[in-house]
């Protein structure tokens, strides 16, 4: 299904002549390609949505790193034009958590795994990427699982 979201964008974006939509999905496609070569590779079938959006999250996080380094080496536009990307990629994104989802979401994982302390970290993370790939921001929701682990 966000596979074929992605190919109907790109059209509109072709039609509406709008270069920099065009060529960043063109970027998303490309990836995304890649991304099925390497699971034929694994005897894996096509991509599921689930890793596209992972996919789509990395490389959101590229762009912002990017747009940062472009910022400290004086580039204002670079860093302009990644942001833009980051943006563009950010629309096939479902709605991301907001800070109390986050919470909530986090201390219902740690009552189902039965997480104690910081040694469980990795189940609690385990289960929120089962359910909130492309949703939560797991950057910060590993800050915020230590935290609520450590008894904070």
């Amino acid at each position: 299904m966000l596979r074929e979201r992605i190919t109907a964008e790109m059209k509109e974006a072709m039609k509406a002549r709008e270069q920099q939509k065009l060529s960043t999905i063109r970027m998303i496609q490309a990836a995304l390609k890649d991304k099925d070569i390497e699971a034929r590779g694994l005897g894996k079938g096509e991509t599921s949505d689930d890793d596209i959006l992972a996919l789509l999250q990395k490389m959101i996080k590229q762009r912002q790193e990017a747009a940062g380094v472009y910022e400290q080496g004086g580039r204002p536009e670079l860093a302009e034009s990644e942001r833009a990307e980051a943006q563009i990629i950010q629309t096939f994104l479902p709605q991301q958590l907001d800070e109390a989802e986050t919470k909530a979401a986090i201390a219902d994982a740690i009552a189902e795994t039965g997480a104690a302390g910081p040694k469980d970290m990795g189940k609690v993370i385990g289960t929120l990427k089962g359910k909130y790939t492309g949703r939560m921001d797991f950057g910060r929701a590993s800050a915020l699982v230590k935290d609520a682990l450590a008894g904070k």
